[in-house]
């Protein structure tokens, strides 16, 4: 038997180290996605697999209504690291749960249900998730959602300011939108957003789950605009490969969240692995290193676009967090650099090509990058 969810790659992985990983025949491949984000650190990166392995070795699970030093140690950490006062930490397994959280605490806190999300959003695939994410193939299935959701023109401030009312319970922004084709928001928008939801009563929710945790040049991506809102909600690179998903909170959101958990919530090895991630993107100061690193590698790609007269509309983005927009289908190009470079990958929709590397890459693998992509687009 053979699972059915996804289509699955020709290409068997066997084992994984820094930003390589290796198939079973022993092929290395450069990892340019990091598997959607998930190992900022890069694989089997030791601090996190000594943390995983004490922790085993101790305590494997314990429900979060018992204290557990490492999951309280979690809690600190990112009520230390989060943006501004968002000091109340919500512990779960993935980013969708992270922003079903979110939605129930807004509701709760607010008294209202209209949710306003954008056009070209990607908030998760659970039901109450899914009903904030813009794109039809997604939803279509599954309907009917959940309901009182409205969705506006990423980056129309206008537009939001008329969508958000005194009904309003939250509006949901991704910083740089990432499924829907690498889109970073600008400073302007993200203030009037935060104006206009602190003028409707309503929160305000960053879903960093793909820009958090270093990618952009900041611990969080909206740290660059100076706006703190009231939940962010992170997943991913949060414990370099371990699923687990959390949603920071300012105390006004939890005086009345309702009725909420999770069994999972913080267990102790992944709270450990999280923890070891953490320390060490903080301690070696990668979203500093990311920030230059991806203005180096889109400044070359863009270079060899314009050198060779290559196929290519767009480079954009924020650290590394790069989306090459071509004229013509970015998943015939994601094979190619596979197969025939041995680099991986990602996609966000037809036409853009998504870099999501580890944030320990160095300017040999961003020369490498480029190199194939020139070579494959020629």
């Amino acid at each position: 038997m053979s699972g059915f969810v996804f289509n699955e790659k020709p290409i068997t992985i066997e084992s994984g180290e820094g930003p390589y990983l290796y198939s079973d025949r022993g092929t290395k491949f450069l990892d340019m996605g990091a598997n959607y984000a998930v190992t900022p650190l890069g694989h089997s990166h030791p601090a996190v697999t000594e943390a995983i392995q004490e922790q085993a070795e101790k305590l494997t699970y314990v429900q979060a209504s018992y204290p557990v030093d490492v999951r309280t140690e979690l809690y600190e950490k990112l009520s230390v690291l989060g943006p501004g006062n968002l000091d109340n930490v919500w512990l779960c397994n993935s980013g969708t749960e992270a922003n079903e959280a979110a939605m129930k605490f807004a509701r709760a806190a607010t008294g209202n249900s209209k949710i306003v999300a954008t056009k070209r959003g990607f908030h998760g695939r659970t039901m109450g998730a899914l009903a904030m994410t813009w794109k039809k193939k997604y939803k279509a299935p599954y309907e009917p959602l959940a309901g009182d959701i409205e969705f506006v023109t990423y980056g129309d401030s206008e537009e939001l300011a008329e969508a958000v009312d005194d009904e309003t319970a939250a509006v949901f922004l991704e910083p740089v939108q990432g499924e829907g084709g690498i889109h970073p928001a600008t400073v302007d928008y993200l203030e009037h957003a935060r104006e206009v939801t602190e003028d409707a009563g309503a929160a305000l929710v960053f879903d960093e789950i793909q820009t958090g945790v270093g990618r952009t040049g900041t611990l969080w991506a909206c740290e660059q605009a100076g706006v703190v809102p009231d939940m962010l909600t992170a997943a991913k690179g949060i414990a370099n490969g371990l699923p687990l998903g959390a949603t920071l909170c300012a105390d006004w959101i939890t005086e009345d969240f309702g009725d909420h958990g999770s069994t999972f919530s913080g267990g102790p090895v992944v709270s450990a692995a999280a923890n070891a991630t953490l320390d060490t993107i903080v301690e070696e100061d990668l979203p500093a290193h990311a920030g230059e690193l991806g203005d180096y590698l889109m400044e070359n790609i863009q270079t060899a676009a314009e050198e060779h007269d290559l196929p290519v509309r767009d480079v954009r983005g924020q650290g590394l967090m790069v989306g090459i927009e071509v004229k013509r289908g970015a998943n015939r190009l994601l094979k190619q650099l596979a197969l025939n470079e041995q680099i991986l990958a990602l996609p966000a929709g037809r036409s853009v090509l998504r870099l999501l590397p580890p944030l320990v890459i160095d300017e040999s693998h961003a020369d490498r990058m480029t190199d194939a992509l020139t070579e494959v687009l020629k």
